[in-house]
Order: structure tokens, then C-alpha cells, then sequence
């Protein structure tokens, strides 16, 4: 199910908003939130709401164990036993078939022509997001940064979240703990205003924006051996944005949802292309999994503690993981390595590039991003090869059709996401004014209008 689709906003949403707040108790509506979430989750295929199901029974059997138990060997089995479940699960349904095409292929290097079964698993929807929940849950319980809920409810409405469920964010149950622990007594109208208006505008991000570039930049890149240079700049320039708004427009629906419903999600994105320079960006981008990523598997790794060799390969592996975490494609690893990369020369030109003025800082950091932006984009090696190729060697082909249209969107889109507020900087104090209801209404209006039009489409994370 959509956010941006009639199902959602005119059956599913009241009914999941009104029903919740008619109950009393926090176990009322923990009970009802699990339910709206597997409903939410079965919408798009019934079957993996069983495997959801069973994720979550097992991460919570293990914060029980390590609720019981002191004894550190013990612990220790609570901790990497369901950790590893939830890893071959998704390992499993994720990489499977990357894994034997990727054996196959080394195979034949060595002159060993063995053609292995290609198994067609299909992925399900958000298990990369709700498989990072139950692992950051456990991890957190052995520290003993969290107190593990003995409420199977609590837990299960944390994981099943609809909100945040199928392309996150990433929410910590720390994060949210203190809301759940409450929710029993929360206020309906505390936060509605605030959350109707982050809703409102990251339904603008995606329907507008997002979906407006992918109307041209999607048919352009399906077709791109004919580009131009200019048309492949143009292109991956409209991508950049499309991913942009795409994505920060399902967190900040996420977020306003959240306060819907009396959680308060963390921010996401706080405008990446106004980054000074590569750390500044993942400060920035996909916070939820940039600073999971730092705390679960860099710092662990060692961090910076250990020498500056040691430093840059911590660097490297992590940023290698998170770009495999992205997709079962050799593309993402290699945007992964890129990243890995200009943070290492980042932190060995800090000096320097810390004295670059602001506007050639931001400006560098972003044409850097988007070149990275080729691998995500990309289906393969040869596809990134040829659009980097025309990108910095002249060539001759066309533009993408309707370009002055395009070009207008492109910088409106430009000027919103280098240079304009994002919906956190819009609503950080935020206060309802009488005057917010009209340019609101109109917001979701132009939104409803796109999304009859036929225009709207699945969020692009939705793959990852």
C-alpha cells in the first residue's frame, strides 16, 4: 500500500487514525497498531507477513533471554543467535540469486562453465528496513542501552509500524520508547497539526517533485546510449533530485504520520546537497542508516581508534556494507566504495578542504554526489561506464523530449534542495496558525490531483 494512493488516504488512513484514538488503554492500541501494520504489510503480498511475524518473535524472545540472564556467555548466545536468523533471512531472500550469479560468473574466469539455478526469489517489500529494527532492538538489549519490553504487543507494534515499515526510516526502539511507554495516555491533538503538515509536505516532495522529474528522466535513462552529454547531465542532474525528494518525501510522510499517531520519528534527511563536504553529506543523507551504520558496525570495527590505516579501512568496509545494504548488484557496492572513498580523502585533506570558501565547498560536495548517483542509478557496469563516459567526454545524441519543461522542474527542484528549507527547518517550532490552512489544503489538493492523474508511483526504496 501507498502512500500516495486513494486506498491509503481515504480508507486505510482514517480508519487505522480514528479507531486508535476511540481506545483507551496503551495495550488497546498496540494491539491495533500491529493489526493496521500487517494489513498495511498484507496489502502487498499477505504471504511475508509471516516472515515479518516470525523476525519479530524471535528478536523478542532474545530481549527476553537477555532480560533474564547475567551470566555473559548466556548473553552472548541471545545476542548473535537471533542476529544470525535475522541476517540469513535476508541474506537469503536478498542475495540469494546475487550470490549464485556472482559464483557463476567467477567460475568462468577460471574457465569453469557451470550454469547454476537462478531461484527468481522475490523480495520482500521493507525487510532490509524492519530486519535493521530487530537487530539495532537486540544489539541495544545486550548493551544495556534499552530495557527490553516484556510486552509482546509493544514490541510487535514497534516492528510493524506502518509509518515507518516498508523504506523506514530506520527507527531505533530507544528512539520511540518513551512515546510507546506513554502512548496510552498521549494526546490526540498535541501533535496533529504538525504531523498533518509534514505529511502534507513530503506528499508534495513525492508527488510533485519526485514523480514530476522521474516523468522525464525515467524514459530518458531507459534510452540512454542515444543521450547526449548534455542529455546524460541533464539526466542523472534530474535523478539526483527525483531519489531526493523521492525518498525525503516518504520520511517526512513517515514523520508527520508518526505525530499522528502520538511518535515522534527522528529526521532523515536535513538537506544533503547544502553538504561542505563528504562526512557533512552522510551527516546529512539517510541519517537513520548513516549513523546505524557508524554506531553498529564502524565504531565496533574499531572506529578511528587504532591508527589512521586502520581508520580508512573501517571507513571502506562500512561504506562497502552499506552499499551491498542497498542492493544485491555490484553497482551498489561500487557507490558504496566510491563514498568509502572521498571520505577518506576528505579526512586526509580536511585541513585544506575545510579553508575552501562555502558556495566552491557545497558546490564540489555535490557534483561529487552525483557522480556517485551513476552507480546507484545504473543496472550494471557497462551502463554507469557509458553514461560517466559521455558525462566528461564530448558527445553527440539527443536531448530527453520536452527538455525547456524539464529544465524549468529541474530548477525548481534545484533551487529547493540546495538552497531552500527543508520540512524540519519549515516545522521545527511549529505552532498551527489559521493562515497554514489554505497553502496546506492547496498542497494536498495538487497532490491528490497529480495522484488521479495517474502520475504517482511507488517510492523508489521500496527496492532497497
Amino acid at each position: 500500500m501507498l502512500f500516495n494512493s486513494y486506498v491509503f488516504l481515504f480508507a486505510f488512513l482514517p480508519v487505522a487514525y480514528l479507531v486508535f484514538w476511540s481506545l483507551r488503554s496503551a495495550q488497546q492500541r498496540y494491539v491495533w497498531l500491529t493489526l493496521s501494520g500487517y494489513v498495511f504489510y498484507g496489502y502487498w503480498d499477505a504471504r511475508f507477513c509471516l516472515l515479518m511475524a516470525f523476525s519479530t518473535a524471535v528478536s523478542y524472545v532474545a530481549g527476553l533471554g537477555l532480560l533474564k540472564y547475567s551470566d555473559p556467555g548466556v548473553r552472548r548466545w541471545y545476542l548473535v543467535v537471533p542476529i544470525t536468523v535475522d541476517l540469513c533471512l535476508l541474506a537469503f531472500f536478498k542475495y540469494a540469486d546475487f550470490g549464485l550469479r556472482t559464483t557463476e560468473f567467477a567460475l568462468r574466469i577460471f574457465g569453469k562453465e557451470v550454469e547454476l539455478p537462478v531461484l527468481g526469489i522475490v523480495l520482500p517489500v521493507g525487510i532490509s528496513f524492519y530486519t535493521f529494527h530487530t537487530i539495532t532492538y537486540i544489539v541495544d538489549s545486550y548493551r544495556g542501552v534499552i530495557h527490553p519490553t516484556r510486552n509482546l504487543f509493544e514490541f510487535s507494534a514497534y516492528v510493524s509500524l506502518f509509518s515507518q515499515l516498508v523504506a523506514g526510516p530506520i527507527v531505533r526502539f530507544r528512539q520511540i520508547e518513551q512515546d510507546l511507554v506513554h502512548l496510552g495516555s498521549a494526546d490526540r491533538t498535541r501533535w496533529l497539526a504538525k504531523g498533518a503538515a509534514f505529511f502534507m509536505i513530503g506528499l508534495l516532495e513525492k508527488v510533485l517533485v519526485a514523480d514530476g522529474l522521474a516523468h522525464f528522466v525515467d524514459p530518458a535513462l531507459a534510452d540512454y546510449q542515444s543521450l547526449s552529454s548534455l542529455g546524460v547531465w541533464l539526466a542523472i542532474l534530474g535523478y539526483t533530485f527525483q531519489l531526493y525528494f523521492d525518498f525525503c518525501g516518504y520520511s517526512d510522510m513517515a514523520v508527520g504520520l508518526g505525530y499522528m499517531f502520538g511518535l515522534r520519528i527522528p529526521q532523515n534527511f536535513n538537506s544533503p546537497y547544502k553538504a561542505l563536504n563528504p562526512s557533512d553529506f552522510w551527516r546529512r543523507w539517510h541519517i537513520s542508516l548513516s549513523t546505524c551504520m557508524r554506531d553498529y558496525l564502524y565504531i565496533p570495527l574499531g572506529g578511528n581508534r587504532n591508527g589512521e590505516w586502520a581508520t580508512y579501512r573501517n571507513m571502506m568496509l562500512t561504506m562497502l556494507i552499506g552499499g551491498l545494504w542497498h542492493g544485491a548488484n555490484w553497482t551498489f557496492v561500487a557507490w558504496g566504495a566510491y563514498h568509502g572513498l572521498l571520505l577518506a580523502v576528505y579526512r586526509s585533506s580536511e585541513r585544506i578542504w575545510d579553508r575552501l570558501p562555502a558556495l566552491i565547498a557545497q558546490t564540489l560536495t555535490f557534483l561529487l554526489a552525483v557522480i556517485g548517483w551513476v552507480f546507484f542509478r545504473s543496472t550494471d557496469f557497462s551502463m554507469a561506464t557509458h553514461l560517466l563516459t559521455k558525462m566528461f567526454v564530448p558527445t553527440e545524441g539527443v536531448l530527453m523530449p520536452e527538455v525547456t519543461l524539464f529544465a524549468v522542474l529541474l530548477g525548481l527542484a534545484a533551487l529547493w534542495g540546495t538552497a531552500g528549507p527543508n520540512a524540519f527547518d519549515l516545522f521545527r517550532e511549529f505552532q498551527w496558525r489559521r493562515r497554514y490552512a489554505f497553502p496546506l489544503a492547496a498542497a494536498f489538493g495538487v497532490g491528490l490531483a497529480i495522484i488521479a492523474g495517474g502520475r504517482s508511483s511507488p517510492f523508489l526504496y521500496f527496492q532497497f
